[in-house]
């Protein structure tokens, strides 16, 4: 009989981490690429909204001014220098393409309300569309679905895009990370390009996971008291730039670990 092999030394597990960047130059270059990779991700993942989706990143340098991407250009095609630049009222300051001006007021009214967030998604799939015709909340039922939990609301009316239902928009998302918007779809928000995506994808996720199981039967909720334990381990910013990176470098993202 073979002998049983004995354990072998094992890399530690490492995480990527967030870069810090020493000029407003650096940090803007890395948001514009982190940006159209992004972009890029969203397109391959089948989340794009026609000339509608916009992905918006704040510029660290330039006071009310924000990276998107322009209108009418599809997203698997988009690079750092097909990007517009444009300030909190729409006016295009680098780039020659069109903005789409009523999306990007959306985008605009969130960022003024949160000061914090880098970054905004809003575009397209069709778990969380679906669960904005049901008027649902996101439900704890898996622990990519309780890092939402209790950080996420919903938008009970249907808006048109514009200068005044940005302000609806961006009061109803609150403090919080997730926006379901009746009747259209997922909007999210983060702290880096990376986390704001990664809560777009994993809000669609959980989305699928909800409408499945209620077409199955009965789903059964995580408990308060673990949803919320389990929010405060998977719900950071920090966890959702880990738990991207793998789906940036072309693989399918875990949930990451803090512990």
């Amino acid at each position: 009989m073979a002998e049983r092999p004995g354990p072998v030394p094992v890399e530690r597990l490492r995480f990527e981490m967030p870069p810090v960047h020493d000029t407003v130059e650096e940090e803007r270059a890395h948001r514009k690429e982190r940006l159209a990779e992004a972009l890029r991700l969203l397109a391959r993942l089948d989340h794009e909204d026609g000339p509608a989706g916009l992905v918006t990143v704040r510029d660290p340098g330039f006071e009310d001014c924000y990276w998107v991407n322009p209108f009418g250009r599809a997203f698997a095609g988009i690079t750092p220098d097909d990007l517009l630049l444009a300030d909190g009222d729409g006016r295009v300051l680098r780039g020659t393409r069109r903005l789409n001006e009523l999306a990007f007021a959306v985008h605009v009214a969130v960022h003024r309300a949160r000061p914090g967030a880098v970054a905004v998604v809003r575009t397209q799939g069709p778990y969380g569309r679906a669960l904005a015709v049901l008027g649902e909340l996101l439900a704890p039922l898996t622990p990519e679905a309780c890092a939402f939990y209790e950080d996420h609301a919903l938008l009970d009316e249907f808006t048109e895009d514009g200068p005044v239902a940005a302000a609806r928009i961006a009061h109803a998302l609150g403090p919080y990370k997730a926006l379901i918007l009746r009747h259209r779809g997922l909007l999210t928000v983060g702290g880096s390009v990376d986390a704001a995506v990664w809560w777009f994808v994993a809000a669609e996720r959980a989305a699928r996971v909800q409408l499945i199981a209620r077409a199955a039967g009965k789903p059964v909720p995580v408990d308060h008291r673990n949803a919320v334990l389990t929010r405060e381990r998977f719900g950071s910013d920090l966890a959702a730039w880990v738990s991207y990176q793998p789906l940036r470098h072309g693989g399918d993202a875990p949930m990451a670990s803090t512990s």
